[in-house]
């Protein structure tokens, strides 16, 4: 089963996608449809949790939904009229079928499964408070650790509970639970993961992307907002609001390279925003060249960008093979470089004797950047010259996306320069933090008050890391006696 694409290690990874659906006939083959269109999320593993007014029913599998969720028997075992699902690529947790969502645990008031996109960066200071407290864990992820805040919790409704489990918690999350009372669609009161929700005839649908709702031909309706918490149930829909208002902080790199671009994220559209990120790189970084090539795929809407606003032809310099399985045979370096060219491989008869533009979205280790810049050489090119649709990462990511300890980025380790010389490239150049900004619709960058998390780029972490920096008394937001619905 092809799980994560070997050949493309060298990017920064979404934790996973969610789909949630509470009121459709056959609600899991809707949420396999749906878990289709966010298979980019999350590559690892997939899973189903159905709800028939009575029991639960889960399907949990390590590989793509494709092989696990497309045969009838798989549904059939999945009944009732609704579901959640998850799409997973591990960081908190190792890989392996106990981690893979969504959770599902028999609580007091009866079941409760979660799917959670997003990381809880004080999971291990909670977990080591819990068990000490007699908590008994069966995974290594930090979604169970909700789980287990809302089974403890003295509040008296399972709502409360809930909300209780929140207002413990720091870091980032957009969750989508589903109970014997309705199903829950919420996000941290930063918005720092995406949420959406949509209406598919008379059933509501919590995703992750706007692109899952067209798959399954529902209407997207709004975002759900930071910090909102909705209930849909057979009652109709109840939206709370549980968290002091706080300015909101969604994440910047879904507009650079997480989201699909065929979606719409705060409104905008992801494909629009990357070619005038494009744009903005022609403007900031020019360069004489006769070609601007994509890196593929991430790197096209933003090369499309750049080439119209530099005027240089865009070309598909670099052909990309689809059909690319996990190569478990690479004996020496030799073959191993051979193992690259089967996903990407030069145009030469487009490339040789010319002056390219590689687009890409970003570097983290460098190596495909490296490769990259290998292979446009190989093909003859006189000049490469390497233009990135972000600014450098220099930090890792706490709130639900892969990146590298530190010392393995490479910006963190050299200035554009040395970066330039690593990769081999005759000019290197990023665009500038204020450019990506102004590309999502801002005026630049507000260095005192940041509109999104940026903490890749720039470190600036909007909330505290309990886990990481050992702080052991951290101030919650006070539970609120009433909520507002």
């Amino acid at each position: 089963m092809l799980t994560t694409d070997p050949f493309n290690d060298d990017k920064l990874r979404e934790e996973c996608g969610v789909f949630g659906i509470w009121g459709a006939d056959t609600a899991a083959a809707v949420v396999a449809l749906g878990l289709h269109a966010l298979q980019h999320r999350g590559q690892e593993a997939a899973g189903i949790t159905s709800y028939d007014g009575k029991w639960f029913h889960s399907h949990r599998a390590i590989g793509h939904v494709a092989g696990n969720f497309d045969e009838d028997h798989i549904i059939r075992q999945l009944p009732g009229d609704a579901a959640c699902g998850h799409v997973r690529y591990s960081t908190t947790g190792e890989s392996g079928l106990r981690n893979v969502q969504p959770l599902y645990a028999e609580l007091s008031s009866g079941g409760f499964a979660v799917a959670h996109n997003g990381n809880i960066s004080n999971a291990w200071t909670l977990r080591q408070d819990l068990v000490k407290h007699g908590s008994i864990f069966q995974s290594t992820s930090d979604t169970e650790t909700i789980i287990h805040l809302v089974a403890t919790s003295g509040f008296k409704t399972l709502l409360d509970c809930f909300i209780d489990a929140l207002k413990q918690l720091e870091g980032a999350y957009s969750l989508v639970c589903m109970t014997p009372e309705g199903m829950i669609g919420c996000r941290d009161p930063l918005g720092i993961r995406p949420l959406v929700m949509g209406k598919l005839g008379d059933a509501i649908i919590f995703a992750s992307e706007s692109v899952a709702f067209d798959v399954v031909g529902a209407e997207f309706i709004r975002e759900v907002e930071p910090g909102e918490l909705i209930v849909v149930n057979d009652s109709g829909i109840k939206t709370h609001r549980p968290f002091p208002p706080v300015a909101s902080r969604p994440c910047i790199f879904e507009h650079v390279y997480f989201s699909r671009p065929d979606s719409i994220v705060d409104g905008q559209s992801v494909y629009s925003v990357r070619k005038r990120i494009g744009a903005e790189l022609a403007i900031e970084s020019p360069v004489d060249a006769d070609l601007v090539i994509p890196v593929p795929d991430s790197g096209t809407p933003a090369a499309i960008g750049y080439a119209q606003q530099a005027e240089i032809p865009f070309e598909l310099g670099i052909i990309r093979s689809h059909y690319v399985g996990r190569t478990f045979i690479q004996p020496g370096d030799k073959v191993r470089h051979l193992g690259v060219k089967l996903k990407h491989n030069a145009n030469r008869a487009l490339i040789e004797g010319r002056r390219v533009v590689l687009i890409d979205d970003s570097i983290v280790r460098g190596t495909t950047s490296t490769k990259i810049v290998d292979m446009m050489r190989e093909a003859g090119a006189s000049e490469v010259h390497m233009r990135i649709a972000s600014p450098p990462t220099t930090n890792s990511c706490f709130y639900g996306v892969d990146t590298p300890e530190r010392e393995k980025l490479l910006a963190a380790q050299h200035d554009v320069a040395g970066m330039r010389d690593y990769i081999r490239a005759d000019s290197l150049a990023f665009i500038s933090i204020d450019g990506l900004y102004r590309a999502v619709g801002e005026e630049g960058r507000n260095d005192a008050h940041p509109q999104r998390c940026d903490a890749c780029f720039t470190g600036d972490y909007p909330t505290t890391l309990t886990d990481k920096d050992g702080i052991e008394n951290v101030t919650q937001l006070p539970l609120l006696a009433e909520r507002v619905t």
